[in-house]
């Protein structure tokens, strides 16, 4: 009898590292002889993390233009495609950073349906440290609304397993304090504190993952309408735009100079980044550059230590401003980004919308 698919779904909010973790949980479980495969999840194509993940040798399906609740079919059947190459052994789902409600939108689904075809690992969800601290402790300029909020704590409410990432980056006494929050607030769970970056406390994680996802004696109450506003004050954008320049130009320092230039246009709006993502590319070669917050620095994550006389940049960003301003915050900075290396651009694309009202395919009425 052939053993059923591990099923790993991997949550958080927006720049929590989520695909970070999901890229070094992939490299472990290869390394144990186990084929992996990725479903990334976006409100539209053009995602920096599938392109990321792909670079890095990964079989990766990218369900886009809805969040995983909204787009259930659109799931399994990205799964299931991955059957027509190799049958994966596991699976890791990386759905929207705004999203929530998905242990009754995806997972009960999926085990009323799909029972014997996949195990379920518990529901994790990766708790963001620099806008965590803000949320949990009540603190000042937390960055984002009550109703964004909203979304940021369901997501731990409704985990099964809480990851606090970036502990590289803590000191001991804000691991004390998101600790001491998180099991007052959010009693009964495994807490784990890792870097996704490093791979420290990875085992942990594995460990965990490596158990059967509990029984929910009920399921969380979730008001869409406040849902639907936390995800509607987010600006979202996919764009992707070519850089060229008569001298070899270096991608770590473009991917880099992309998310400054945004974000120094962000600041002067005071315009709250729930994300930033730039991803750029020459030939083989990648770099990749985050943000996760206007009070945390801008971080190379992936460096290429390359040029190329013409690269491909994919900017993501989630915002919280309107989609026009954040639409002309990005081009003006790309526009900027040409000046500065004396090179032409070219949009190849840009999308920039609010995020539509999550209408889920189904959600588990009673457990």
């Amino acid at each position: 009898m052939t053993s059923p698919i591990r099923f790993i779904m991997i949550g958080g909010f927006l720049g929590a590292g989520k695909t970070t973790l999901i890229s070094s949980l992939a490299r472990h479980y290869q390394g144990e002889g186990k084929h992996v495969c990725v479903v990334t999840n976006d409100q539209a194509a053009g995602l920096v993390d599938t392109e990321l993940l792909r670079s890095q040798g990964l079989s990766v399906n990218e369900v886009a233009g809805s969040c995983f609740c909204c787009n259930f079919h659109g799931l399994t059947d990205a799964m299931e495609s991955f059957e027509t190459h190799q049958r994966p052994d596991i699976i890791l789902a990386e759905p929207v950073g705004s999203c929530t409600d998905l242990i009754a939108t995806i997972a009960m689904p999926m085990m009323e349906q799909l029972a014997e075809k996949f195990v379920h690992s518990p529901y994790a969800v990766i708790l963001k440290p620099s806008h965590g601290l803000k949320i949990l402790t009540g603190g000042d300029g937390r960055g984002f609304s009550e109703k964004a909020e909203y979304i940021f704590r369901k997501q731990l409410e409704e985990s099964e397993l809480i990851l606090i990432n970036r502990i590289d980056e803590l000191t001991e006494q804000q691991q004390t304090q998101l600790r001491q929050c998180v099991e007052d607030q959010y009693p009964g769970r495994p807490v784990i504190f890792l870097s996704a970056k490093t791979g420290e406390n990875l085992d942990a994680v594995v460990e965990s993952l490596a158990g059967e996802a509990a029984a929910r004696d009920q399921l969380m109450d979730v008001d869409y309408d406040v849902y639907a506003e936390g995800e509607a004050e987010l600006g979202w954008l996919n764009a992707t735009v070519t850089l060229t320049a008569e001298d070899p130009l270096p991608i770590d320092s473009v991917v880099l100079r992309v998310i400054d230039l945004i974000r120094a246009r962000l600041e002067a709006l005071d315009a709250e980044p729930a994300h930033l993502k730039v991803y750029g590319s020459s030939g083989d070669a990648v770099g990749v550059a985050n943000l996760v917050s206007s009070d945390t620095p801008t971080v190379l994550s992936v460096a290429s230590q390359s040029e190329g006389q013409t690269l491909t940049l994919i900017i993501n960003a989630r915002v919280s401003l309107g989609p026009d301003a954040l639409q002309e915050t990005v081009a003006g900075a790309v526009d900027a980004l040409a000046v500065e290396f004396v090179g032409r651009t070219e949009v190849k694309s840009i999308e920039s919308f609010r995020p539509g009202r999550p209408v889920p395919t189904y959600r588990a009425g009673t457990v």
